[in-house]
């Protein structure tokens, strides 16, 4: 109780003296599924790629009647058109600044206390971009009217899937949307990612959104070597071994060679 205390006072602190800044790009983009993949289009002609995210689907047995793929979520190709909306946000600009200034003075407690709330402010951005989406940006669910608790208890249409998580855990994946959103250039720089695919400022999300109404959230799990190998030359690589250690030892269903 008495953290939270804390964290609300250095919220207050932090509007007043507007010290973090947020800042996010948003996208909606034709969109289909081709197998476990899904394929972006420049236009509404979807005669042209501009990328493809790739999918991996479950294939332990998780007790359901479906192994599910991200893919499943988007009509297949030719079938009927659909779209799919991106976007990456963070809610610590001036978070870095600020604690250089609290680790100069030893303020150690508040540095780590300013990097919570900068987290949070993230996470609370893209719970309203995504809301944006839903309600008017797409506008799928115009109608929807959820409390808070809902919000919390994922009631809304559609899901959110951060690249590199349990449904798509190869981070890979989060460079493909950094280049569709052109957020180098839109954020003018204020959103970075690395080349170990992390994003900066650390307070920040980016995801995938789905609309269709039996989306969900799921965890691929481990997968088998036939797949890994399907995968990595879907993406173009001669040899598995970039794919195997970007998943890693807790995705591959088996002894690495």
């Amino acid at each position: 109780k008495r953290l939270f205390e804390e964290a609300k006072e250095m919220l207050d602190w932090v509007v007043k003296e507007n010290i973090l800044q947020a800042s996010g790009v948003v996208g909606i983009w034709p969109a289909n599924a081709v197998g476990d993949d899904i394929e972006v289009y420049t236009s509404e002609e979807r005669d042209a790629v501009a990328c493809t995210f790739y999918g991996l689907r479950q294939q332990l047995d998780m007790g359901e009647p479906t192994y599910w793929c991200q893919s499943d979520f988007i009509a297949p190709k030719g079938v009927a058109p659909d779209y799919i909306a991106a976007f990456a946000n963070t809610g610590g600009l001036g978070c870095h600044e600020q604690r250089q200034k609290f680790e100069a003075t030893g303020d150690i407690d508040k540095a780590i206390l300013l990097e919570a709330v900068a987290d949070r402010l993230a996470e609370a951005f893209a719970e309203l971009i995504h809301k944006k989406i839903r309600t008017t940006l797409w506008g799928y669910a115009p109608d929807e009217s959820l409390t808070l608790d809902d919000l919390l208890k994922v009631r809304y249409q559609g899901i959110r899937p951060a690249p590199g998580y349990p449904s798509q855990p190869d981070h890979r994946e989060k460079k493909t949307l950094w280049d569709l959103l052109d957020i180098d250039r839109l954020s003018e720089g204020k959103l970075q990612l690395t080349e170990s695919y992390m994003m900066m400022p650390s307070a920040s999300v980016s995801a995938l959104v789905f609309a269709h109404p039996q989306a969900k959230y799921f965890s691929v799990g481990q997968v088998n070597k036939d797949q890994v190998e399907a995968y990595a030359a879907r993406r173009g690589e001669s040899t598995v071994e970039g794919t195997e250690r970007w998943l890693g030892s807790t995705v591959l269903g088996y002894e690495k060679r």
